[in-house]
């Protein structure tokens, strides 16, 4: 599956009060929370903005290519295809030459508002935040006004770049985990 991802975050949210806001504006959780493990790999040439993606999702695991053009909610194209094993999968692109620059863990719980898909991610060292991502950019508007969020206090920074907000380097850390 390939396509624009429609997303914006709103950073440093309380995760608790979070989901009484989404609840209240009508939206429901879809999953409890899970842990997430993903491989990051540079492309191969290696390009600014380019990278691959091995994840597992606690339900599901992906191997994508992920393009970020802009910083703009809708800056940043995927290519993702559904793998059958995570460790099968990393072991596979091993053999093509791709090793992985970092693993990664982060707590996700999913929630939808209509066709809005909610997102609220806890990584190690950074305060939780919250995805909003639609199929396209009037509807991630629409749910970040249901939930009380002016556009000004929103980004559609990368996680990489959200870290940097935060004075980490996330490049330069090969192995994230909640401890």
């Amino acid at each position: 599956m390939a396509g624009i991802e429609f997303e914006a975050k709103a950073l440093d949210i309380d995760p608790k009060k979070m989901e009484r806001l989404i609840v209240e504006a009508g939206g429901v959780r879809r999953t409890e929370p899970r842990l997430m493990r993903r491989y990051v790999y540079d492309t191969i040439p290696a390009v600014p903005g380019r990278w691959v993606r091995l994840r597992d999702t606690g339900a599901v695991t992906t191997l994508c290519v992920k393009q970020i053009s802009t910083d703009a909610v809708d800056g940043t194209h995927e290519t993702e295809v559904t793998v059958d094993n995570f460790e099968e999968t990393n072991a596979l692109l091993g053999l093509m030459g791709l090793t992985p620059r970092s693993y990664q863990e982060n707590r996700r719980t999913s929630y939808a508002l209509g066709a809005v898909r909610l997102e609220l991610d806890e990584w190690p060292l950074i305060p939780p935040y919250l995805e909003i991502e639609a199929d396209d950019e009037p509807q991630v508007w629409a749910a970040a006004e249901a939930l009380g969020f002016d556009r000004e206090r929103l980004t559609s920074f990368n996680t990489t770049k959200v870290y940097d907000l935060y004075g980490i380097d996330l490049d330069a850390i090969t192995d994230l985990r909640f401890e």
